[in-house]
């Protein structure tokens, strides 16, 4: 058995909780080990942080939509934030948010830290752009199951 989800949030920061929310309930109830649970609900909250803050053209006045969605199987569970706003910075070779932070200097030590914490609590992490449609961040992280869990296939 697996379970999937998706999401069409408003970009408002009051999203950011509903997602972690529904992300932890759906793995307290499958069984995930709540470590595994937490850093994951920690990870989607930073990216989904993201996509409220830059996830929309400023200019439009409008408040865009992001998605999240979340698939959990036997052995993984796959969560993908996508936004419509500018996209990360292109930059040549592969882009780590370590890399893309390097160089946002002093006046920008606020923002940024979401990106590499992502990176440090999952186990694979893809950040991309949609030309002109905004970016996607994905990653996966590879679950652990409490005694007798829903999904656990071992």
């Amino acid at each position: 058995m697996s379970i999937w989800w998706s999401l069409h949030l408003r970009r408002e920061a009051a999203s950011v909780p509903l997602a972690r929310r529904l992300l932890l309930g759906t793995m307290e109830t499958a069984g995930v080990d709540p470590d595994i649970s937490y850093d994951l609900s920690v990870a989607l909250g930073e990216a989904c942080a993201n996509a409220v803050e830059h996830g929309g053209d400023e200019g439009s006045g409008t408040s865009a939509a992001y998605r999240v969605t979340a698939y959990l199987d036997g052995e993984k569970c796959h969560i993908e934030v996508a936004d419509s706003g500018p996209g990360f910075p292109v930059r040549r070779g592969r882009r780590t948010a370590a890399r893309m932070n390097s160089t946002l200097g002093a006046t920008m030590a606020e923002h940024g830290r979401g990106l590499c914490l992502i990176e440090q609590l999952a186990d694979h992490v893809h950040f991309a752009n949609r030309p002109g449609r905004g970016a996607v961040v994905s990653f996966d992280k590879i679950l652990k199951w409490r005694e007798g869990a829903l999904l656990n296939v071992s």
